[in-house]
């Protein structure tokens, strides 16, 4: 009998609110459990292993030791798939990168922060080799249980490569922008449902820039929008901070 393959859940830098939706997949996690063997996965269960077919990485990298960490995760995986917004585009730990070192250990730790070793926040792929990326904050279940069923078919996993405004338009959203409002739905990957927008919130950008977006119409669009410069940057910052940070 072929032995299943052995999957790992890992964390670096986050809320693990990524591995929590893949806890709640409940009668969907049951059906993908009987594809694979668990061997790690600090959530849900005590047991950890050292070898792993294909290892889920949630978090962004913060810290000097983290380096060799996730290195080492890389060499015992097959596959490893970038977990999140953290994990694949740095996410909203890289506001920090904006601060001054000082202030966010201060912030963060008080009188202990000389303790504590820290880093400019970055994803995943800054340091190792990423095979697949499930992006999102917190990601979609759905979209979890599919990523998985490809990877475990030796499959490339597919991502939506148009914006979030299709969505919207789908979903009979008002644009933002009509009500004078931001919203990063212009630049950002589809996937999400445009969620967001559709429960009256806007786009932050979690999932990361669509495939050839344009940043310089997004910048002309987002200050046609009438709103304060330094809004528009904090916003792009939020989520794109490691990828949009010049906008």
């Amino acid at each position: 009998m072929t032995a299943k393959p052995r999957i790992a859940f890992f964390d670096f830098a986050g809320c693990e609110g990524d591995q929590l939706q893949v806890a709640n997949l409940e009668e969907r996690l049951l059906d993908i459990l009987g594809h694979v063997e668990v061997v790690s996965f600090r959530e849900v269960a005590t047991r950890s292993a050292e070898t792993y077919d294909v290892a889920f990485v949630e978090g962004s990298i913060t810290r000097p030791e983290d380096i060799e960490r996730i290195k080492s995760i890389r060499a015992n995986a097959g596959v490893l798939v970038a977990l999140g917004a953290c994990a694949c585009i740095g996410g909203i730990n890289c506001l920090k990168n904006f601060m001054a070192e000082n202030v966010y250990r201060e912030e963060v730790y008080g009188p202990s922060a000389r303790w504590y070793p820290t880093a400019p926040a970055r994803p995943l792929k800054s340091v190792v080799k990423v095979d697949a990326e499930i992006p999102g904050c917190p990601v979609d279940p759905t979209e979890f249980a599919r990523v998985v069923k490809e990877v475990l078919l030796g499959k490339t996993p597919w991502l939506p490569d148009w914006p979030v405004c299709v969505e919207c338009k789908e979903a009979g959203n008002i644009c933002r922008f009509e009500l004078g409002r931001m919203c990063l739905g212009i630049i950002t990957r589809a996937g999400c449902g445009a969620c967001c927008v559709t429960e009256g919130a806007h786009c932050w950008g979690c999932r990361g820039l669509v495939p050839g977006a344009n940043l310089d119409s997004a910048r002309i669009v987002l200050d046609r929008a009438g709103q304060d410069r330094r809004a528009v940057q904090d916003l792009l910052r939020f989520y794109l901070g490691d990828t949009a940070a010049t906008l």
